[in-house]
């Protein structure tokens, strides 16, 4: 492995057993390396084993589990000894930045208290010296150092600062190792920008290795030297991360890149068919083999080894040489067939001129126009705070608040709130809200929660004739019939969000308002889920309002974008053209700060990673 000096991190052969009726492993014998100065990206779907192996090096497992092995942090061993001296170890050998800072923090204690606590109590000279450490780390990461700052509840924070405080917290004891868990999940471009640039900052100028959890490859892109990919609980492939966003050995990882959307050039995106397999689901062969199209007879029989494929690169596949050969991304096609640009010359389906929303007397959007084509796919992209979600709520009648301004939708005027709209009007434009848990009555069966816009509308039939109509709804988002039996819980969340759709359908609308909907889902999930919306948006003639912040996104599937600023359009255009030629410098500044994979090879600091030799690993 490559790094700068002796192994600072060193894995060997860690498991974690289930007591169980059928004891099984949902971590197997996973072994890496990694030096100071480095940092490791783990990545994988939801379930493949990435938060149990990064809590493992904290010396945690869930209760009912065993944790097996050996992990060694700067010459000192985690597993094998006592309790009391893991506590010990945590926060100073090693410390854990949570995906939600908020949950981590106590809500009544202020910032300055909490950072304090993280310090051995002191008196005098020492409590100076503390309070010196925490100034000397807020600067570090970018934040205010004032002591009027330190006395601000976490509530009192943005999502941006409070990230950027447990960072610090994290780092106030000088741990060797820090492992971060998808800690810019759901933050806009710049503030995971500037996120990205203090962790990479951090472990450079303390001398420490990092673990950084995450689905996003392009994030990896941008702040790691190395990738460890995990599936069904296995460490699957492991190489510098040059090698992997160009020259994958596994299918699985190789199908991973193939779905991340590129933010320099519209290319087809491409999902994962079937679903991930579970650990304790993993027969006798390749546990990737149901899933992947290069599979032969002994795939489906005899597990693969992880071998040794190239200079610091490991793969657990039967046909690394015929994965490596394919995996070129110049191969895939510049275009997306479900997303293909519409021309300029389709009629507008909404309009909105002159929008002003208000919370209370805060003024939020101000004189906003905009144009959706019908058929077409319309991206509002900004920043956290701009307005995206408050004129999606106000187009679609749930705004609680003052709203000014004219809505015309199919060349007809539209009043604001819904209870003022007819039943056309709202059939005709539907909501998939960010969360789709919490969009779902848990108490509901599937079947029931995508019959509601049918018996509201009056669609589809009583008895039978709706149930069938449910049963194809289900069909139509690649879900089983027999899913309507279920409840939100007993789904995934890529699974309920594609519920969420369905009920959308139900209603037959002619608009569809997405909000961040793929936001928290696997690049492989997001890449099913827009490859329907483009089937959709062929066959029916649907018209999308897609809200996000990640431009790779907007890439791949807007053929229109407006791009909003604190309520304000400061652009606007047609998506390739404004993406390749922006002239408003926010819009200039949204896409320098947008990671990207296409980046990696291009940096020479990159490439010589990626040529360095590696340490062997047992």
């Amino acid at each position: 492995m490559p790094g700068k000096g002796a192994g600072l991190l060193e894995v060997d052969s860690v498991s974690v057993r289930v007591d169980a009726a059928t004891p099984y492993e949902i971590l197997s014998d996973v072994s890496l390396s990694l030096s100071a100065g480095d940092v490791l990206g783990l990545v994988g779907e939801s379930g493949s084993g990435k938060t149990t192996l990064s809590l493992a090096l904290l010396g945690y497992a869930r209760p009912g589990t065993e944790l097996s092995g050996s992990i060694r942090i700067d010459g000192t061993e985690i597993l094998a000894t006592t309790e009391v001296a893991r506590r010990r170890a945590r926060g100073h050998l090693v410390s854990y930045v949570p995906q939600d800072p908020m949950t981590a923090m106590n809500p009544a204690l202020r910032i300055g208290v909490q950072l304090e606590e993280m310090l051995a109590p002191s008196r005098g000279q020492a409590r100076r010296d503390n309070r010196l450490r925490i100034s000397e780390l807020l600067d570090k990461v970018h934040l205010p150092t004032d002591e009027g700052f330190r006395k601000r509840y976490p509530h009192q924070l943005s999502g941006g600062q409070l990230q950027r405080v447990s960072i610090a917290m994290a780092m106030l004891n000088r741990p060797r190792l820090i492992v971060f868990d998808e800690p810019t999940t759901g933050l806009d471009v710049t503030t995971q920008s500037r996120v990205l640039d203090t962790i990479s900052e951090l472990i450079g100028s303390e001398n420490a290795a990092a673990v950084y959890v995450t689905h996003d490859l392009t994030v990896v892109g941008s702040i790691a030297n190395r990738v460890a990919v995990m599936y069904a609980g296995m460490l699957v492939e492991e190489t510098s991360t040059a090698t992997l966003l160009t020259r994958a050995a596994h299918p699985y990882a190789r199908r991973l890149v193939l779905a991340t959307p590129s933010a320099s050039r519209r290319r087809e995106l491409v999902g994962i068919p079937g679903t991930p397999v579970s650990p304790k689901d993993r027969g006798p062969g390749c546990a990737f083999a149901a899933r992947c199209e290069l599979r032969e007879p002994i795939c489906t029989e005899q597990a693969p080894e992880l071998v040794e494929v190239g200079p610091g690169h490991r793969a657990r596949c039967h046909r690394t040489g015929v994965v490596r050969a394919h995996a070129d991304l110049a191969s895939v096609p510049d275009r997306s067939s479900a997303w293909e640009a519409r021309p300029a010359e389709d009629p507008a389906l909404l309009t909105l001129s002159g929008v002003r929303a208000f919370y209370g007397r805060h003024q939020i959007l101000h004189d906003v126009n905009l144009s959706v084509r019908e058929g077409t796919c319309l991206a509002l992209v900004g920043e956290s705070g701009s307005g995206k979600t408050t004129l999606a709520r106000c187009l679609s009648g749930l705004h609680p608040e003052t709203t000014a301004g004219n809505m015309t939708f199919a060349q007809r005027s539209v009043p604001w709130p819904a209870r003022e709209r007819t039943a056309s009007n709202l059939q005709e434009i539907q909501y998939i809200f960010q969360n789709p848990l919490g969009s779902l009555n848990p108490r509901h069966t599937i079947g029931r929660i995508v019959a509601a816009p049918l018996m509201t509308f009056g669609l589809g039939g009583q008895g039978m004739s709706r149930r069938r109509r449910v049963r194809e709804l289900l069909e139509q988002v690649a879900l089983p019939a027999d899913y309507e039996h279920r409840y939100p819980a007993q789904l995934s969340g890529g699974e309920r969000q594609r519920v969420a759709i369905a009920r959308a359908l139900a209603a037959q609308p002619r608009l569809l308002v997405c909000d961040e909907i793929t936001s928290s889902l696997d690049v492989s999930i997001q890449a099913s889920i827009l490859q329907l919306l483009g089937q959709l948006r062929q066959t029916t003639n649907l018209t999308l309002l897609f809200i996000t912040h990640h431009i790779g996104l907007v890439r791949a599937i807007a053929d229109d974008i407006v791009i909003l600023n604190r309520g304000h359009v400061v652009e606007r255009g047609v998506a390739s053209d404004v993406l390749d030629r922006p002239s408003d410098p926010y819009t200039i500044e949204l896409l320098s700060n947008t990671p990207s994979m296409d980046n990696v090879t291009s940096d020479p600091a990159r490439r010589a990673v990626a040529a360095m030799p590696a340490r062997a690993v047992a």
